[in-house]
């Protein structure tokens, strides 16, 4: 009973059929003006500036961007980056609760907890204008960093540092969770990673902060939705996943025998392969870079060569390239960043994508309802419960 579906021509250059597949592959479900990828020659970019470009600037040009949809002048930036300075903040129950949780929980279910409880302190909430929203999303981009610290603070069993003012977005989370100011260059490949990651059209956690969005719920509803979808494993935690495998074969000289073994029993090598991409993910060439970087400035250039030696293989046995999550894995870890913190650094990127799509969606909005292939049984005769 498959259901020929209507479709249009794709800009990515997608290819687009005429019925249904899993996961929806191929299938266009909306416009947007935000992020263009095109699969085939291996371009990202946002608002039409391409990604390489835009690793050159800051993480708050490109958040602004993503907002408002244009690059700021430097007297725009200044203001932006100040707004994002005085929202470095978290209500003092918000605090408190961070305080009390257990400290064996994934961070991932942290974050999707005080986002959903930050809305509680929001005297806006429910304020549905482009202002009142953009204005959430510049104290979401600067709170969901602080929880991430001060819930790593405390698991830990020690303070947050207090936030500086003078330190960039991206220095001031790296000081607030390792307990001191990091050097330029690692500060700068944190801030390009955040870039890098922050939107990527409509994958599982931007699609559905779109679908919350488009019933007119608030903001903070969905961007915790997002957060839930980027907690899945086939999504946000991936990069995680390809550290333990690198710690779990720890030598160089065995990784290729390492995956070939894997791969013999039909294991998954996570951080590669992507629904768009058929050739290189634009955003693993700046973060292959990073962690080449980070292995000679930490003098630990195993994990780089470990995972060169695994990328050829892949891609010679499998024809698959790395995605954004094989490289981020070693950069991170040579940063000091706990491996389950991967994920959360990731939705600390992202929020300025969900924000930005939601924005998108509220602009011009109609109910997310898609149709359904029914496959079930038909024309059944019911019987009553005593005669079954």
């Amino acid at each position: 009973m498959a259901n020929e579906i209507a479709t249009a021509p794709s800009a990515n250059g997608a290819s687009v059929t005429a019925t249904p597949k899993a996961g929806l592959e191929d299938i266009i479900a909306g416009e947007s003006k935000i992020c263009f990828l095109d699969g085939k020659r291996g371009i990202l970019a946002y608002y039409g500036y391409n990604i390489h470009d835009l690793v050159k600037g800051s993480f708050e040009e490109t958040a602004y961007l993503l907002f408002y949809g244009k690059l700021p002048t430097a007297g725009e930036l200044s203001e932006f980056s100040a707004k994002l300075v005085k929202a470095r903040e978290l209500p003092k129950q918000v605090k408190e609760r961070i305080a009390s949780y257990p400290k064996n929980v994934h961070p991932m279910a942290v974050i999707r907890t005080v986002v959903s409880e930050l809305s509680f302190y929001d005297n806006s909430s429910e304020d549905h204008s482009k202002t009142a929203n953009i204005e959430k999303g510049i104290r979401l981009m600067s709170q969901i960093p602080l929880v991430v610290a001060s819930y790593d603070a405390h698991r830990n069993g020690r303070p947050m540092p207090e936030a500086k003012p003078e330190l960039s977005h991206a220095a001031n989370f790296l000081y607030q969770l390792l307990g001191k100011e990091q050097d330029a260059e690692v500060v700068k490949m944190f801030d390009s990673a955040l870039t890098l990651h922050a939107d990527h059209e409509f994958n599982a956690s931007t699609f559905t902060c779109r679908v919350i969005a488009s019933t007119l719920s608030d903001i903070y509803s969905a961007v915790t939705g997002a957060i839930g979808a980027l907690k899945g494993p086939l999504h946000g935690g991936a990069n995680e996943q390809v550290m333990r495998m690198l710690l779990k074969i720890n030598d160089p000289t065995r990784a290729k025998e390492w995956v070939i073994d894997a791969l013999a029993r039909k294991e998954k090598i996570m951080g590669f392969g992507h629904r768009v991409y058929r050739t290189e993910d634009p955003r693993a060439t700046h973060l292959r870079k990073f962690s080449e970087e980070m292995g000679k400035r930490c003098k630990e250039p195993q994990w780089y060569a470990m995972s060169r030696d695994i990328e050829q293989l892949i891609l010679t046995e499998k024809h698959l390239y790395p995605n954004v999550d094989f490289y981020s894995a070693s950069t991170y870890y040579l940063m000091g960043i706990p491996l389950d913190l991967y994920t959360p650094i990731f939705a600390m990127s992202r929020i300025t994508g969900w924000v930005a799509h939601a924005l998108e969606q509220y602009s011009n909005n109609r109910i997310i309802r898609p149709a359904a292939d029914y496959t079930g049984p038909v024309d059944q005769t019911w019987i009553p419960v005593e005669k079954r």
